[in-house]
């Protein structure tokens, strides 16, 4: 298994290996899922003041806020995925 790495703006990457799911920050239960990270210490906020496009929930329960869209982050998943490949 070899390490991938995403851009999720303003030169952060998260591995792309430890990705659970890409989701809109707009619905109630995805403002409650950051909350409680926020209150567990699992609140990494890569948005670097700007409004938060793109939530990333990853298979360690840590939850990245991302100013990118989440299309954007899954174009670069999968683009990522592509060019892995031998």
């Amino acid at each position: 298994m070899t390490l991938r790495l995403i851009n999720i703006g303003f030169g952060n990457v998260v591995s792309a290996n430890r990705i659970i799911s890409i989701v809109s920050p707009e619905s109630a239960p995805i403002k409650r899922i950051i909350t409680v990270a926020r209150e567990n210490n699992k609140l990494i906020d890569a948005t670097y003041g700007r409004r938060t496009r793109a939530v990333i929930i990853t298979d360690s329960d840590h939850v990245v806020l991302s100013a990118v869209q989440p299309e954007t982050v899954g174009q670069r998943v999968i683009s990522n995925e592509d060019t892995g490949e031998e």
